[in-house]
């Protein structure tokens, strides 16, 4: 029986089928030893309905990195040692993605209450923030904050006809500049969200392949 068939059936009834999954596989060893490897997942994913698609599948080495739901991951030296760890950083993807909804959602001749704008923009940054607070963010943390601090201050600047000296007064004290505020809601600040490291369990997860 043709697939088609119950494809759109489900989907008729709202019902979706799942994303690909995606998979990585470290492999220790040289390239024909992953080119081997890759044979046999295809034979064990093949009982299961699975395929590797070929047009996605890629062979990289971790001192090259590799991008995997949004983190890029990277085999590379400690600064200040000359051991080599893993390190977890965010893709520039996703941050080229945030930016654009940021600048979307902050285009100076928008009519959108203040409220509106700061509350939608605490949801994106505060979701975005706790999916990535893993990596090594911080920097990029702070980047974006600066990024999304200028995108709203030029946005109040443009609507609301005030100058620098105006702003300044509004909005910074004796301790520097605040946070900004507006209609009862406070911009979320993504800088400082705490980077925390996730804890190695590697050999504490059990496999059917285990030795």
């Amino acid at each position: 029986m043709s697939r088609e068939a119950p494809a759109r059936f489900c989907e008729r009834r709202r019902v979706r089928f799942p994303p690909p999954t995606h998979l990585v596989v470290l492999v220790r060893g040289e390239r024909h030893h992953v080119e081997a490897l890759r044979e046999e997942i295809g034979e064990i994913l093949a009982p299961l309905g699975l395929r590797l698609s070929q047009s996605k599948t890629r062979v990289v080495h971790m001192a090259d990195g590799f991008d995997f739901l949004g983190f890029h991951i990277k085999w590379m030296h400690k600064r200040g040692t000359d051991k080599r760890y893993v390190y977890t950083f965010i893709a520039d993807k996703p941050v080229r993605e945030l930016k654009r909804k940021i600048r979307a959602l902050t285009h100076r001749r928008s009519q959108v209450p203040f409220a509106a704008v700061l509350s939608r923009i605490n949801q994106i940054l505060r979701g975005w923030a706790n999916y990535f607070k893993h990596a090594v963010a911080k920097h990029t943390f702070n980047a974006l904050r600066s990024f999304v601090w200028w995108r709203v201050i030029n946005m109040i600047t443009y609507r609301r006809r005030m100058t620098w000296t105006a702003l300044r007064r509004q909005f910074k004290g004796p301790r520097g500049w605040r946070q900004i505020a507006l209609d009862g809601v406070e911009l979320f600040n993504i800088g400082a969200v705490a980077v925390t490291r996730y804890r190695w369990r590697g050999l504490n997860i059990s496999t059917p392949w285990a030795a």
